[in-house]
């Protein structure tokens, strides 16, 4: 038996300054009582990637097959789980019905094999509004944008 029956809640982020651009992700594991925070920054990217990306860092996190609640204000990727995009993107050698490539293909090709370890609920939450661990999430994401940001790209000279 797998430890499956282990219940996690995951919530992510991904924020871009300029899309494409400097890009930040988060997320936040939550389970039982304990709680891990993650994030990373990429120096180009887009949003759709870095929401992607914290999902993929999320799941990696855990170190057993669990039963994830996925929390996400990413439609792009919630939807693609909830209404069966991705199979069918697989189904179509990573195509969508309009017959262009997927893009992200790579990202979603992780994502894929890490939803098949684990059991998921993809659940869309609303961004910038009243939910706590999203809004930590977002401002974590940023944070790693803003650290990464050089000085001078900041508008402050130094002098």
């Amino acid at each position: 038996m797998t430890d499956k029956g282990k219940k996690v809640k995951i919530y992510t982020d991904g924020a871009c300054s300029g899309n494409p651009g400097r890009g930040g992700w988060a997320a936040i594991l939550l389970y039982g009582e304990h709680e891990k925070e993650i994030s990373g920054y990429d120096p180009d990217t887009t949003n759709n990637r870095m929401e992607l990306t914290a999902a993929i860092e999320g799941l990696k996190a855990l170190k057993y097959p669990c039963s994830v609640e996925l929390y996400s204000d990413s439609s792009y990727l919630v939807d693609a789980f909830n209404n069966s995009w991705i199979t069918g993107w697989k189904l179509n050698g990573w195509r969508k019905s309009n017959k262009e490539e997927v893009k992200n293909k790579d990202l979603w090709e992780q994502l894929d094999e890490l939803a098949k370890t684990h059991d998921i609920t993809w659940i869309k939450v609303k961004g910038h509004s009243d939910n706590e661990y999203n809004n930590r999430c977002d401002k974590l994401a940023v944070n790693e944008i803003k650290k990464n940001t050089p000085d001078k790209e900041k508008g402050e000279t130094g002098e």
